[in-house]
């Protein structure tokens, strides 16, 4: 087997150079075809038999077939016709039956091995970019089992590299195809957990933000196996998402950063598990996982109704001002019976208070009530008929917390609230004749 490393190895280094790739011709890659079939059926002995591997045969077998796969991976750095030309060779079906062979290499593990399969991926990841039939291809037959295996490997590479093809392969059909797929869902879950794992991989936080989230059915899939901290995960990707929207992305967009229907589900998401927030009345439970996925969801939720352009649909979501509201009441409630995050006099020169993730959380909370209030008199009624303004607005601020953003939370929703609604005047005039309101401040909030 060695006899035949040196040619190869003389490709693999010529492949470097751009003129020599177009020079390629078809033979090379049948040639290349012809060996790696040879070690298809060698390795396949060793996967069922591993006693065979006799005078180091394996690794033998290994290194060649390694040589090989640089050598086809060289061949087609940016260059179509050789893409081509190894599609049409057929060396995609061997190249993925010899990955699924090494992965199930058990009791050997070395260097060669990891070359072998790393060069490999590395391989079908140059065959698919920018290349829709090698994409289709490399799909039909990778699909699911080749790319759960690599995504869940104990080799950090061939993670990464598994990775890439992936994402290279990956379209807005073939993301929707793994709802279809008994796998597909496990597969993105896979993705989910890498990037949790490893935020600085770059290819795993690509599937996920070019294509998981642009499927809601699929997210919606995912989220209900996912555990509390991948969850969180999840809904922190989706908030980095809206905020860069709101900072750098151009208005105007045909097409939505967060679809509408995934907004809906977290919207759902919210109103069913919200109460969960009360867990942090508690001091123990500071990092409750449960609590902390309500903050993050009523983040996105007043990120996402703060734009009532895209997402005004929100505001007709079955129940969630009446829940809002609820919770609001619940919390504040909870303030007054207990000294705890919720309560009106906290401390906030407290240390733990300050980090605390439930701090603003009552201010977060009239924020979205304004904004599903904004321009639409059936919320403001709703929210008016369940009088919790004496809730927030009339409890005392502590000298030692003035408690700016429960303050301007509180104009900002009057505002909404109020005054766009005409029915509503004899209680803004009450409120300022009372002195819980100054009327320029009002005015201020109402025209920002």
């Amino acid at each position: 087997m060695l006899v035949a490393m040196a040619p190869i190895q003389i490709l693999t280094i010529a492949f470097r150079d751009q003129q020599n790739r177009a020079e390629a011709t078809q033979s090379v890659f049948e040639s290349l075809l012809h060996i790696l079939t040879r070690q298809l059926a060698a390795i396949e002995v060793f996967t069922e038999n591993p006693d065979s591997n006799r005078n180091g045969q394996l690794e033998a077998c290994l290194q060649l077939t390694a040589e090989c796969f640089r050598c086809l991976r060289n061949a087609c750095i940016q260059c179509g016709k050789n893409q081509s030309l190894e599609r049409n060779a057929g060396l995609i079906d061997p190249t993925i039956q010899i990955l699924q062979f090494l992965h199930r290499l058990r009791g050997f593990q070395s260097d060669i091995l990891s070359a072998a399969f790393q060069c490999g991926l590395q391989f079908l990841g140059n065959l698919v970019a920018g290349n829709e039939e090698s994409k289709h291809i490399v799909w039909k037959n990778a699909f699911p089992d080749l790319f759960l295996n690599y995504l869940n490997h104990s080799d950090r590479k061939a993670v990464t590299y598994c990775c890439m093809v992936l994402f290279t392969c990956l379209s807005a059909e073939r993301t929707a195809d793994l709802l279809s797929h008994k796998k597909g869902v496990e597969l993105a879950e896979s993705v989910i957990k890498i990037w949790r794992k490893e935020p600085e991989l770059d290819w795993a936080f690509l599937i996920v933000t070019e294509q998981f989230l642009k499927c809601p059915d699929l997210v919606a899939a995912m989220y209900t196996n996912l555990n509390n901290q991948e969850r969180i995960t999840v809904l922190d990707l989706i908030s980095a998402q809206l905020r860069e929207t709101r900072l750098g992305s151009p208005a105007g967009g045909d097409e939505l950063t967060v679809p509408v229907r995934m907004m809906q589900f977290l919207a759902g998401c919210f109103q069913e598990k919200c109460m969960a927030v009360l867990k942090f009345t508690s001091a123990t439970d500071a990092e409750d996982e449960e609590a902390l996925i309500v903050i993050r969801l009523l983040d996105i939720l007043c990120e996402t109704t703060s734009n009532l352009e895209e997402f005004s649909y929100l505001q007709n979501s079955p129940g969630l001002v009446e829940t809002v509201v609820e919770l609001l009441y619940e919390t504040h409630l909870a303030g007054k019976q207990s000294r705890n995050i919720f309560s009106v006099s906290q401390s906030l020169s407290s240390i733990s208070h300050i980090s605390h993730p439930a701090v603003g959380f009552k201010a977060h909370l009239i924020h979205l009530i304004g904004n599903l209030c904004c321009n639409n008199k059936v919320n403001q009624d709703k929210a008016g008929h369940l009088t919790f303004v004496g809730i927030d607005l009339h409890c005392p601020v502590s000298t030692d917390n003035p408690g700016t953003l429960v303050i301007e939370t509180r104009y900002s929703y009057l505002s909404h609230m109020y005054c766009f609604n005409l029915s509503k005047d004899g209680l803004s005039k009450h409120l300022v004749r009372s002195g819980l309101i100054q009327i320029d401040k009002l005015l201020y909030f109402t025209v920002r």
